[in-house]
């Protein structure tokens, strides 16, 4: 923490939060926009701010600021991504760049100033660089150390060399960035940087802390640290062109093949192994097709030519390999494919156990349901996610093998993965395996109380297409649920669909329900019941617009 701070350029990329939800997610940065963390504005755009929307608001204040206002949640790896290929435009002229944060980089503005004709010159030429490769307005600040660069390129200022104290000397003490702090210095008089940074170091070390005596550090001008300089990432990916198209699903499987290999080969040359995989390709009529795909673990060669093979089958067939619409075939043969990996992981071996292979057995269960899935395609084998909702059908989302396993709503953590193969692959084998620790929710994550959710025990069976019922008093009238929940009479005999009516000898409920209902399309209001029949079944029942419904069955 001694010596003088290194002269810095810092380059600035104004709410960048917002340019990144436009970059990857096509929100237009034009209008009102927000990004909102913990129900909270994190950033905004210029129009926003000119209606009234500032940093910290809630989220319902804001938009009662702004009606019009577009609500984008907060995505740190969104931003990371979008950011990449400004560093890149920043590093074609310099060398040396630390990421502050997405959206900020520095780096030491001596070599850039010598080459390029002086600090102005070098400031003028990187936002001209970052402007024309990527599209993105930037300001650059330089001063003595990051801290400093970083307010001057709030306003777009160069400090001459040792005019940093007097530069901060003037900033109001809320610039240091600690809130509670600024904050408590407000409260004891100390308005300024210059001020705070006029007090004894000893004092303010007694008094606020290590953290205080760091923030007094900067306001005197002093860095804490010197620039951590940004290893460019390694190029990945790998290209391969085809001079005659690819328009057979068997020539583009074995193509598949041998790019997946090359790509799994320069992974594993570096240690790495991705757990996403984007798949680019381009046909002769310049059409661009690009999928990407979430692995729950690392993708290994095999599982890479899999799913390459499978969205070229899709691509060149015209088949989702699910229920619905058929996408457009293209118009011509495949002649350039890419595969890009992301989500990058340090390769690790597995430490053998005392007794034995340690994931031997998973490993087996593994290696058979990637080969029915290979031979089947991603839907033949399914893996049971548990998550959070007020109904059994809500809580359980089933994922194609090898997918992330991310719940529909959070949760409480799921149990060991549960694997069933279709009815088409195997006869509706169901395999439990143990000791996986793979879960879509983080163990001590806070689990929303989804208030109205049913007791335990949970249902045994859950019917995908809840059953039509009659429920009649001993009278035989109709049983009815009034809108503020009260039964007419007590459910005395169920007939499911056109089947003989059977004698309930025991229920309980409602349990009201009554989602969204600020969204008119997804709106549900029902009240639920517990039965027991004479013949010893457990039933769940639903009565929603009227009709009795069974959802499921207790064993």
């Amino acid at each position: 923490m001694t010596g003088a701070p290194v002269r810095t350029l810092l380059l600035w990329c104004p709410d960048w939060p917002v340019l990144a939800a436009e970059i990857v997610d096509g929100v237009p940065a034009t209008g009102p926009v927000a990004v909102l963390h913990a129900n909270r504005v994190v950033a905004c755009s210029a129009p926003a701010r000119a209606a009234g929307v500032r940093r910290g608001l809630r989220r319902r204040e804001a938009q009662g600021r702004c009606p019009t206002l577009t609500v984008v949640d907060h995505d740190p790896g969104r931003d990371a991504r979008a950011f990449e290929p400004v560093l890149a435009a920043v590093e074609e002229v310099a060398a040396g760049v630390e990421v502050v944060r997405p959206g900020v980089c520095a780096l030491a503005a001596r070599g850039p100033a010598r080459y390029l004709g002086g600090e102005e010159a070098a400031a003028e030429r990187i936002i001209e660089q970052v402007a024309e490769s990527c599209a993105v307005e930037s300001q650059v600040g330089i001063a003595d150390g990051v801290f400093a660069a970083g307010l001057a390129a709030r306003t777009g200022q160069v400090v001459p060399p040792g005019g940093t104290p007097g530069f901060l000397a003037g900033l109001p003490v809320e610039a240091i960035g600690r809130p509670a702090l600024a904050d408590l210095l407000r409260r004891l008089g100390v308005r300024t940087l210059g001020e705070f940074a006029a007090l004894p170091a000893g004092d303010v070390l007694a008094r606020f802390g290590f953290d205080g005596a760091l923030a007094h550090r900067l306001a005197a001008g002093h860095d804490h640290r010197p620039l951590a300089v940004r290893q460019p990432p390694v190029d990945l990916t790998v290209t391969a062109h085809h001079d005659e198209p690819l328009d057979r699903v068997d020539a583009a499987a074995f193509a598949a093949r041998m790019l997946a290999e090359r790509l799994h080969d320069r992974l594993a040359g570096h240690g790495l192994a991705c757990t996403r995989l984007g798949i680019e390709a381009v046909t002769a009529h310049g059409q661009e097709l690009h999928r990407v795909w979430r692995h729950d673990g690392l993708l290994t060669a095999a599982a890479i030519a899999d799913r390459v093979r499978w969205q070229l089958d899709g691509w060149l067939s015209g088949s989702t390999g699910r229920a619905g619409a058929r996408p457009a075939r293209p118009t011509a043969g495949i002649v350039r494919l890419r595969l890009v990996p992301d989500g990058l992981l340090a390769r690790g071996g597995l430490q053998p156990g005392l007794w034995g292979e340690a994931g031997e057995e998973r490993d087996r269960a593994h290696r058979a349901l990637s080969r029915v899935q290979g031979i089947l395609g991603p839907e033949a084998v399914v893996t049971a996610v548990l998550g959070g909702g007020r109904s059994p059908a809500d809580q359980t989302r089933l994922v194609p093998w090898g997918d992330e396993r991310l719940p529909a709503r959070p949760g409480p953590p799921p149990l060991p993965d549960v694997v069933e193969a279709s009815p088409d692959a195997a006869g509706r084998a169901v395999t439990q395996l143990g000791g996986a620790g793979r879960s879509g929710v983080r163990r001590g994550s806070p689990v929303p109380p989804w208030p109205g959710r049913l007791p335990p025990p949970a249902p045994a069976v859950v019917l995908p297409v809840p059953l039509t019922a009659t429920v009649h008093d001993v009278t035989g009238e109709p049983v009815l649920v009034s809108a503020r929940l009260a039964v007419s009479a007590a459910p005395a005999r169920l007939a499911v669909g056109g089947a003989t009516p059977t004698e309930i000898v025991g229920w309980t409920g409602p349990w009201p329900v009554d989602e969204r209902w600020w969204a008119p399309a997804e709106a549900r209001r029902r009240a639920r019941f517990q039965v027991c029949l004479a013949d010893g079944v457990a039933l769940l029942l639903a009565v929603e617009a009227g009709r009795w419904l069974v959802e499921a069955i207790y064993d």
